[in-house]
C-alpha cells in the first residue's frame, strides 16, 4: 500500500485518525453492525453491495470502481492479510477515492503510512475491524488491559477479531495510543509462529488460530491445513476438524477439508461456526468455504 506524497503533519494524522474512526462507524452501523464486537470484513462489504473476490495476483488488493464496486484480493496473502487489506479498500471506496492497486506491504507498517490517503484507509480499516470499545472489552475480559497484556494476549485477541498479530499490535500503538511504540516494538520481538511454539510445542509454518473461553462468539475463518486451537471441553460436530493432539492451552485440531461446521465449549454453551476454505481459493469470497469445486 504504497504512496508518493509528502509526509504528513502529526496534527493531520490526528485528523485523518477521526475521520477514519467516525467513517467506520457510520459504515458498521449502516450494515447493521454493533460497534463493539468482531466481524467478517468480507461480509460488510456484500452488505453494502461490494463484489469481493479472491485472485491469485501476486499483490495486496485492488478496487475497481466501475462499472460495480469490487474489491479483488490475493488468495497468496495470509488470511488475516486478506481481511485487513479488504477493509483497506472498502476505504478507498467510502472515502470516495478512485480504483486503485495496492502493492505488498508488511503489517506492522501499514498504520504508519505516509500517504494521506493510504493512511486514512488503513486507518478506517483497523477501527472498521477493531473497535476500540471492543478492544477494551476484549482485553477486560482476559483479565489485563491492553498496556499490560502480554504476547499470549494480544494473540488471542487477534484472532478473536480476525486480524494478524502485528495489525492489533500496530493500531494500538499508531492508531489509537493505547499502548508505547516501545511497547509495541517489545511485543513484535514476538511472532505468530514463535507463539505457536509457546502454545503448542511446534513452530512450523502452519498458521494457529486460537479460540479461547473468553472470545466473543463470531464466525471462525480458516483454511486447509490451518491448526484451530480450542478450549479442553470444546465439542466439534464435523469431520472437516481432525483431532490434532492436546496440549495446556486446550485441545489441537487440523482444518482438513473445506465446509462449516459448529464447535461448543463450556457449560455454559459457548459456541461458533468454523468456516473453512481451500488453501489459496480463487473465486468470490462469498464462496470461499464450500465444498463443491464447481460452484
Amino acid at each position: 500500500m504504497t504512496g508518493l506524497r509528502s509526509p504528513v503533519p502529526s496534527m493531520d494524522k490526528r485528523a485523518l485518525t477521526q475521520t477514519a474512526m467516525r467513517a467506520s462507524i457510520k459504515v458498521r452501523t449502516k450494515a447493521g453492525f454493533d460497534l463493539i464486537s468482531p466481524i467478517c470484513i468480507f461480509e460488510l462489504c456484500e452488505r453494502l453491495g461490494i463484489i469481493v473476490r479472491f485472485t491469485d495476483i501476486n499483490m495486496e488488493g485492488m478496487y475497481d470502481r466501475t462499472p460495480k464496486p469490487r474489491i479483488h484480493l490475493s488468495s497468496l496473502r495470509p488470511l488475516s492479510r486478506r481481511v485487513f487489506t479488504c477493509g483497506h479498500e472498502l476505504g478507498h471506496h467510502e472515502f470516495g477515492h478512485g480504483s486503485t492497486i495496492d502493492e505488498m506491504q508488511e503489517e506492522a507498517e501499514a498504520l504508519k503510512a505516509d500517504n494521506p490517503d493510504e493512511f486514512l484507509v488503513n486507518s478506517f480499516s483497523a477501527f472498521a475491524l477493531m473497535p476500540l470499545i471492543g478492544l477494551r472489552g476484549a482485553f477486560a475480559r482476559r483479565g489485563c488491559t491492553a498496556p499490560t497484556a502480554d504476547e499470549l494476549h494480544m494473540f488471542a485477541v487477534a484472532c478473536n477479531f480476525g486480524v494478524g498479530y502485528a495489525t492489533l499490535i500496530s493500531h494500538l500503538a499508531y492508531g489509537v495510543g493505547e499502548i508505547s511504540p516501545a511497547r509495541a516494538r517489545h511485543l513484535l520481538k514476538a511472532s505468530p509462529k514463535s507463539i505457536r511454539g509457546r502454545l503448542v510445542g511446534n513452530a512450523n509454518a502452519d498458521p494457529l488460530v486460537l479460540v479461547d473461553s473468553q472470545g466473543v462468539a463470531r464466525a471462525i475463518d480458516a483454511e486447509v491445513k490451518t491448526t484451530i486451537l480450542l478450549p479442553q471441553d470444546a465439542r466439534v460436530e464435523a469431520s472437516l476438524l481432525s483431532p490434532a493432539g492436546a496440549c495446556d492451552a486446550g485441545l489441537l485440531f487440523t482444518a482438513t477439508s473445506p465446509g462449516i461446521c459448529r464447535v461448543e465449549w463450556g457449560q455454559a454453551g459457548q459456541s461458533a461456526f468454523v468456516r473453512v476454505s481451500r488453501k489459496n481459493y480463487v473465486g468470490l469470497a462469498r464462496y470461499r468455504h464450500l465444498e463443491d469445486d464447481d460452484v
